[in-house]
């Protein structure tokens, strides 16, 4: 990691105190828009002030009628039991019935038996207590069941302490954070009104959970009233103006992203109640959070409710009061609970942050204690680089050599791996929290907008105490503080990562009161180039409590898709989070979105890519990660509205920013979402954010028009026609089965001899021939191999499952274990293929070591091999199974299909106004689709074919003239037709007006000039996105002529040939 100048710190600060930006100071983005909010936050000075007229606490229980009866069954039971005198059995039965404020709700749950072993309880704390030297009463009472429980303790109020009970956490954990439907738990919490005696400041906290029985288990869609939605106990207990509250803020939450945040007075007292509401699932542990949260600001709560209702939302409500002597040490409760409101949205993104010890002993702050949380996850990503002794080595190495080639990736492997765990991270990060508070000041200083002038009292640091004495170091200082504190090389550069986060970070979201995740846009230039020769024009990290996530563009217009990785093991997790980004060969997310950029060459849009990994906690929270990951990148590209709400973000970057989406794995049926959110928050270009979505959006679906197979299509015709090969003669393997797009619409419009199919369900194997008719019918129906008639296989077929082990193949060999088996058959040596098509599979799952299984005698076994699917094969295994003989086509030139039809999509996004639009390019309701749609369609895929055949013809070319291999080939094609694009963009050729009139008229589809005309698209369009067109199209059809190695004469008399057509129209 390089280390950069502090990127947005104020260089004029001097150390002196913080210059936190007013509003009116921050760097505005040119043109930017309003946009409606995600979230709902309420606060001082944002809404009007809101008062609760009334001084109970909203919640009533029903009476329980045996009450009475039932005190007395407990005191001759506790009587008859002997363990507490007779003559006290009287005062603590009554005690623990008429003192402790406990409502007929429990007494109407509980059994007499439940209650003597809770009074028993109690009454052994005080003995325990008198028994201690410190004579501290220490109650711990605990019973749980399915459908209830109940936890009594003791605890200073305002004090979070790690040896308390952690019955908070523990019922959250155990009750709230897997509530879902009919299994969801309300939960009802107080503090005894009394005092215990011999308990010091020590108060009596009791807790009672309750399986939600709902009114209404099966509401409409659009249902919002809490009287059909809510649970029966308690539409039985609460009060009309409790309702009312949580009313209004239910109508808030079901059209929102995020959560619905409101802060009420209540009448006649000092006391705040904050009202938090959230979709189920969306925020594990913020029970637990919250608490530390205002016990740091020095408040308790008096009472707490968790409520949940039907549709799936929870809504929890807080009474807070200053904690016993706590204001002589903290601000009063009128200026933290602000402070407090605007800060559970970042307890939202991360309830649980891993510096959470650190913020509950009061060491850091909420905000320095998640800081550092994200320091953390980006120090995990950006260490664990390979160091100068690598580079040396390199340099010194030849890479062409095999040998050579192989030490290099083994030993780069070890050294990614093994060098800085996230562990040990953390464990270094966790021994210096001074100077995460420094370092911290520093990035505040950059990014906090004070919203309301001088008078803002929502600071940085949130320590009024820090704020007066500590100062924002310069990067220098910085520099020589980590140098001076860090007690070895390890931790300094760990430390060092903050100031690199610091000054890479150009515009965050962490001081927007409404988020849903963190989202920060980096400058690139931190990464070596040594191990990034292609440099990125931009990043994104997104991070919240269920994944972290990365956003990666080559070009300031690009496009790519957004893929969610899901881990079945920590194993697995541990390798994909290694992997979420890095360096060719071994990370996922930069080297996809190079591929990305190379396969681009075609399009206006340069390459990019998108990779959420879900955390392992959170495997099952897809559509959640992928919402909150689209929602906070938004908060970077659109402009605020509502002061208090959305505030201004600093914008270092300074200039408008557009991304074009698109789905990858796991999100396909989650790009319509995404579509309809960019809509509702007012994106102007919400009709080309994200390609991939339903014809009823004017989308155009990859998998049912077959675009991405028509290139690859093209790439293996291209083979059979140039060898003479008869394609139903061909022997055929391909990965990735016929319920994926790729698979499904290879079968279907292939016609070789397929002998082998290998898909998530195992493999499928005959080498006489799998029966066509059986294949069609799995491809149409996307069902994967498992559904294939096992009876339609020859003696020699076979098909193993994934689950199944020791089964014999007809060869008599044995398979111990199905996943192996399946991972590795691509591998086997000993069976007989012609073609091999990946359409589906990891990334890597040929590698440099691994190809030599695919070699036998120094001759490849498989002789022709199309990548359709994206890095299944990295660059050194092409390269050394070219050398022994195989045509190999690489993903970046076959796998072009798909990215040349959402270009096409986009472009006609933005060619029309809203309303024509949705006439010509969406699907009506009832599955009308518009002629414009099907016209449009086909010629989308007839460029497709004409750009697929352009670059085989090319590629073929080159290699039967220069003997260059095929692999290495396409990258340079790529390269030179993105090169010599730029370069085009950048000259006054864009100036020649009757020129790019003529370019960009050859370059459109027909049907979009012939319907809305040159000068409307024009004028529509973006400017630099007519120029990429402009670039892309003149460079690509130049390389795909001339050649690779063309020289500037050959692009004259290209430029001339053009210039005679625009003279002579």
């Amino acid at each position: 990691m390089a280390s950069g100048h502090a990127n947005g710190s104020s260089d004029d600060a001097n150390g002196l105190e913080p210059q936190n930006k007013l509003l009116e100071r921050v760097v505005r983005t040119p043109g930017r828009q309003p946009s409606p909010q995600p979230t709902h936050l309420g606060v001082p000075g944002a809404m009007q002030h809101r008062v609760l007229h009334e001084t109970g606490p909203g919640y009533v229980a029903p009476k329980f009628e045996g009450k009475a009866k039932q005190m007395d069954e407990v005191k001759n039971q506790v009587d008859e039991k002997g363990f507490i005198p007779t003559d006290l059995v009287d005062d603590e039965v009554e005690w623990f019935y008429n003192e402790l404020g406990i409502d007929d709700m429990y007494f109407s749950t509980e059994s007499a038996d439940a209650i003597v072993s809770h009074v028993h309880s109690l009454y052994a704390a005080k003995v325990a207590a008198y028994a201690r030297d410190d004579k501290k009463l220490e109650i711990r009472l605990d019973k749980e069941a399915a459908d209830h429980a109940v936890y009594i303790d003791t605890s200073v109020p305002g004090l979070s302490s790690a040896e308390g009970s952690g019955f908070e956490a523990r019922l959250e954990q155990k009750y709230l954070d897997a509530s879902r439907g009919s299994a969801s738990y309300r939960v009802e919490t107080f503090r005894s009104p009394s005092k215990l005696l011999g308990g010091g400041e020590q108060a009596l906290r009791c807790y009672f959970v309750y399986q939600a029985s709902f009114k209404n288990k099966n509401p409409a869609p659009n249902e919002t009233s809490i009287d059909e939605l809510g649970d029966v106990r308690f539409l039985q207990k609460t009060t009309p103006n409790t309702r009312a509250v949580y009313q209004r803020v239910m109508e808030a939450v079901v059209s929102r992203t995020g959560p619905v945040i409101d802060m009420y007075d209540v009448e006649g007292s000092r006391e705040k109640r904050l009202v938090v509401a959230f979709k189920q699932g969306s925020a594990i542990g913020l029970f637990t959070a919250l608490s530390d949260l205002y016990h740091y600001y020095g408040l308790t709560s008096s009472r707490k409710y968790v409520e949940q209702f039907s549709n799936g939302i929870t809504i929890l409500s807080i009474y807070l009061r200053p904690a016993p002597h706590a204001e002589s040490r903290h601000p009063p409760i009128e200026a933290s609970i602000h402070q407090i409101t605007k800060e559970v949205s970042l307890l939202y993104c991360i309830p649980q942050s891993r510096f959470q010890a650190h913020f509950t002993n009061g060491k850091l702050s909420l905000q320095e204690s998640i800081y550092a949380h994200c320091v953390w996850v980006f120090t995990q990503h950006f260490l664990n680089r390979l160091g100068n002794e690598y580079n040396t080595l390199t340099s010194l190495l030849d890479v062409s050599n095999i040998v050579h080639a192989e030490l290099l990736s083994k030993l780069k492997k070890r050294l990614r791996t093994e060098t800085f765990t996230a562990d040990y991270i953390l464990e270094i990060i966790n021994q210096y929290p001074e100077l995460v508070r420094s370092l911290y000041l520093t990035f505040a200083n950059a990014h906090y907008v004070q919203t309301r002038g001088e008078q803002d009292d929502f600071l940085p640091t949130l320590s009024y105490l820090r704020m007066k004495v500590d100062r924002v170091m310069t990067d220098d200082e910085l520099k020589t503080l980590i140098s001076k504190t860090a007690v070895n090389e390890h931790h300094e550069m760990v430390m060092t990562a903050f100031r690199v986060f610091n000054s890479s970070v150009l515009k965050t979201n962490f001081y927007t009161p409404t988020k849903v995740a963190l989202s920060f846009r980096l400058n690139p230039s931190f990464l070596p180039p040594e191990e990034y020769p292609q440099p990125l024009f931009g990043m994104f990290l997104v991070i919240s409590s269920e994944f972290r996530g990365f956003h990666l563009r080559f070009r300031d217009i690009a496009r790519g898709g957004i893929r969610i990785v899901k881990s079945r093991s920590r194993e697995a997790y541990a390798i994909n989070a290694r992997s979420l980004f890095g360096m060719r060969n071994l990370d996922e997310n930069y080297n996809l979105a190079n591929t990305q950029q190379r396969k681009n060459k075609d399009i206006p849009e340069g390459g990019s890519k998108g990779v959420i990994l879900l955390d392992i906690q959170h495997q099952d929270k897809v559509s959640v990660a992928f919402e909150k990951y689209i929602d906070s990148i938004m908060d970077l590209l659109l402009p605020p509205t509502s002061p208090g709400i959305k505030d201004p973000i600093v914008d270092l970057h300074g200039k408008e920013e557009i991304l074009f989406l698109g789905p990858d794995e796991n999100t396909a049926d989650l790009v319509d979402w995404a579509t309809e959110h960019a809509r509702a928050r007012g994106a102007p270009w919400w009709k080309s954010f994200m390609t991939g979505k339903s014809p009823t959006l004017g989308g155009i679906p990859h998998d049912k028009y077959g675009m991405t197979t028509l290139s690859v299509r093209e790439y293996v015709l291209g083979i059979y026609r140039k060898l003479g090969l008869e394609e139903s003669q061909v022997r055929k393997l391909q990965t990735g089965g016929p319920d994926g797009d790729l698979g499904s619409n290879e079968i279907l419009l292939g016609n070789e001899k397929y002998c082998a199919i290998v898909d998530g369900a195992g493999v499928l194997m005959d080498p006489n021939g799998l029966d066509r008719t059986e294949l069609l019918r799995l491809a149409k129906e996307r069902k994967m191999i498992s559904s294939y008639d096992i009876t339609k296989l020859s003696k020699d077929g076979y098909r193993v499952l994934v689950e199944e082990s020791n089964i014999t193949l007809p060869s008599g060999e044995v398979v111990n274990n199905g996943t192996s088996f399946r991972n590795t058959f691509h591998l086997r040596g000993n069976e007989q293929f012609d073609m091999f098509v990946p359409c589906g599979g990891r990334p890597e799952s040929i590698d440099f070591s691994s190809a030599s299984r695919l070699i036998s005698k120094g001759k490849a076994i498989i002789p022709y091999i199309v990548e359709g699917a994206n890095l299944f094969i990295t660059q050194e295994a092409k390269l050394r199974l070219e050398k022994a003989g195989c045509i190999i086509f690489k993903d970046a030139s076959a796998n072009k299909g798909g990215v040349t039809s959402s270009s096409l999509e986009v472009l006609a996004s933005l060619s029309f106004d809203d309303d024509n639009f949705l006439s010509h390019m969406c699907v009506q309701a009832d599955g009308t689709v518009p002629k414009f749609y099907r016209d449009y369609v086909t010629q989308v895929q007839a460029k497709i074919q004409e750009n697929a055949r352009l670059e085989f013809e090319a590629i073929w070319r080159e290699n039967q003239e220069t003997g260059v291999s095929r692999s290495v080939l396409s990258d340079r094609l790529s390269l030179a037709i993105t090169k010599m694009d730029e370069e085009l963009q950048g000259t006054e050729l864009w100036d020649n007006v009757e020129l790019r009139r003529s370019v960009l008229s050859d370059a459109l589809p027909a049907l979009l000039l012939h319907d809305i005309g040159l000068d409307k698209i024009m004028e529509r369009v973006p400017d630099n996105y007519l120029r990429a067109i402009f670039g892309s199209y003149l460079a690509s059809r130049f390389i795909y002529t001339m050649g690779i190695s063309a020289s500037p004469v050959s692009f004259f008399a290209f430029m001339n040939k053009r210039m005679a057509k625009v003279n002579g129209a």
